[in-house]
């Protein structure tokens, strides 16, 4: 509750990878205009969190090196001034070249080095901006790729076709980064050999790359032109394309490769946006990859509802009168292209971001407000159903932004070595959603609800676990689903369930916490398993036990006390590693607000479960 601004949300510091900050420290390079004492705070927040073990970055903590965060945070740490001798420099530079080099990093890597004139163009997949003229039924489009990769390509498409450097006025380069001179690359390591699809996308690349310089100059103007309008009909003030520092960063480097003045009402709310995102403390500086208000208002919200207390039940009334506020029910965004008779009614994730409201918050969102007050939100939380129901998916599930996102031959082109282009159904959202549901009452043999259920039986892991898109990892799916399952009434003795109960105690660790750190997203790791027990991961182990009817359970009183032991004297808790997600395999988040509400949520729902003061109809969440 101390957490709570004047006017009802709750937001917590929302942290990623070093890639993040490294990027930001390169954005003042390629501008030009260098924030020389901010820069070197930076610097002090990227030294901080390069891997003592092996001398690169990781992308989440106690990880692997990770080829592209650590050629980034490199050059951007040397941009900054730190000398390649110093001894973190050369730590790093060996750790580097002993993975292979920086040729071996991924395509939005070699981006950022060809717009420095580290590395050549011919190493970066051809994407011609005239993509903005395909028609929708074309194989691709910008509308069959997720949100976060509409946003994050099309201004990168006006700076892949203007092919721009950067001013960087100290005149940095890496060279040394590379087992070979960066001149001589040709293409990219060729990703997902095995495929198919890699022969024919490699040879449609060839093929562009030879033509691409002939493109008539008017059908290119045109679009750019057509990148700009959608960029500016989605600018969303001081939050930016997309609402997402990637899509923002690319704005502000479009507009300067397009000798827009940077006091242009565009350029400056661009590059405002990006600057709104960085966390400024004592000693260092990092920047947000977003904000999350709405996700950590809606789960406080969850929490406080659980712990039952008047002040707690004040301050929900307080939040989900703001979430209320924030509902998108006049416009209707880029989901709408493939559903444009569903009328709006959703939630974004972040403070603003109309095109982009998501289900997973949505569901989350409508749980709360019927859980404080059904009589009072029954207005936003119909229009909020209605929505969420207009976006399943054919195959039962829902994904977070789209429906039917399931274009997965484009996961294929080598501009997609992310693999993270697409956003198809999930079993951790369709789990949210059939939550929300159920808790609305909606039947078993509802359409909807019938379709999900077979979704997330399809979707079981042979373990007895759920995979966990948006939360590290099956540990967190596991917890999405079973809290569905007994909102639906599924017992105890259901297969599904008692599989996965089963699956969360054998996955208890000695301290009788649960951890689970990103490397379970690699195929052929073990799944639920990490270095160290965490208090959210501990808190969705224990939430989904008591939901799978486990409260009883020996191992259930030992993840309690493992929470009860974890608390320190300001009533919170402490967490390093990161247990979210943005993208599997490429970019993992920290949310700070996790270590505080979860483990809350759980002792609480413990608690009135025990004594018999649990809530008369089992919530979704």
């Amino acid at each position: 509750m101390a957490r709570q601004s004047e006017d009802g949300h709750i937001v917590f510091d929302l942290e990623a990878d070093a890639t993040i900050p490294a990027e930001y420290i390169l954005l003042q390079h390629f501008l030009g205009g260098i924030d020389a004492p901010l820069q070197k705070k930076m610097a002090v927040y990227l030294r901080g969190i390069q891997s003592k073990e092996h001398g690169g970055w990781p992308l989440f903590h106690g990880g692997d090196l990770d080829i592209s965060a650590s050629v980034k945070a490199y050059f951007a740490l040397k941009a900054a001034g730190d000398s390649p001798e110093a001894a973190h420099m050369r730590r790093a530079r060996d750790a580097i070249l002993k993975a292979g080099g920086a040729a071996r990093s991924n395509v939005f890597t070699r981006i950022q080095m060809a717009l420095f004139g580290a590395a050549p163009w011919k190493a970066v997949p051809v994407m011609p901006v005239e993509i903005m003229h395909l028609p929708l039924w074309f194989p691709f489009h910008i509308f069959k790729v997720s949100y976060w990769s509409r946003t994050v390509i099309v201004p990168l498409l006006v700076l892949m076709a203007l092919k721009p450097v950067a001013r960087n006025p100290n005149k940095i380069r890496i060279d040394e980064l590379f087992t070979v001179p960066p001149f001589v690359l040709d293409r990219w390591p060729s990703h997902r050999s095995d495929s198919a699809w890699n022969p024919f996308f490699r040879g449609l690349d060839a093929v562009l790359r030879v033509a691409e310089p002939f493109f008539p100059k008017g059908p290119r103007q045109a679009a750019i032109r057509k990148a700009l309008e959608f960029i500016k009909e989605r600018q969303n003030g001081i939050d930016g394309l997309g609402a997402i520092y990637p899509a923002m960063a690319n704005t502000v480097m479009m507009y300067e490769a397009l000798g827009v003045p940077p006091d242009h009402p565009d350029a400056a709310i661009a590059r405002k946006a990006v600057d709104h995102l960085v966390v400024e403390e004592e000693d260092s500086v990092w920047c947000q990859p977003c904000f999350s208000p709405v996700w950590d208002t809606a789960l406080a919200v969850h929490a406080l509802l659980e712990e039952r207390s008047e002040p707690a039940r004040a301050a929900a009334y307080r939040a989900c009168d703001w979430l209320v506020e924030r509902q998108v029910l006049d416009l209707k965004g880029d989901w709408a292209v493939w559903r444009p008779d569903v009328r709006p009614g959703g939630w974004a994730f972040q403070y603003n971001n109309a095109y982009y409201p998501d289900l997973d918050d949505t569901a989350v969102v409508v749980m709360a407000l019927d859980r404080l007050d059904a009589q009072k939100y029954r207005e936003p939380i119909a229009r909020g159903v209605e929505w969420v129901l207009g976006l399943q998916s054919r195959n039962g599930g829902w994904g977070a932004f789209d429906a039917d996102n399931t274009y997965f031959y484009l996961n294929h082109i080598p501009f997609a070595d992310h693999g993270a282009l697409l956003d198809p159904p999930t079993a951790d959202v369709t789990g949210r959603v059939l939550g929300m549901l159920a808790q609305l009452g909606y039947p078993r043999e509802h359409p909807a609800v019938a379709a999900g259920i077979g979704f997330l039986r399809r979707e079981q892991e042979p373990e007895g676990c759920w995979f966990g898109r948006w939360g590290t990892n099956y540990i967190y799916g596991t917890w999405s689903v079973l809290n569905a399952l007994a909102a639906l009434d599924f017992g105890k003795d259901d297969p599904m369930m008692a599989r996965a109960a089963a699956w969360l105690l054998e996955k208890q660790r000695a301290d009788g916490g649960w951890g689970e750190d990103g490397s379970s997203y690699f195929p052929g790791k073990p799944k639920g398993e990490g270095q160290e027990s965490t208090p959210s991961q501990t808190a969705w182990a224990l939430l989904g036990l008591i939901a799978a009817g486990r409260l009883d359970e020996a191992g259930v009183e030992k993840g309690v006390d493992c929470l009860m032991r974890g608390q320190d004297e300001k009533g919170e808790w402490q967490e390093k590693p990161h247990t979210a997600v943005g993208f599997p395999r490429v970019f993992y988040l920290r949310y700070h607000g996790y270590k505080s509400y979860f483990p809350l949520w759980a002792l609480a729902r413990y608690r009135n479960q025990k004594s018999g003061n649990a809530a008369p109809v089992m919530t979704g969440m």
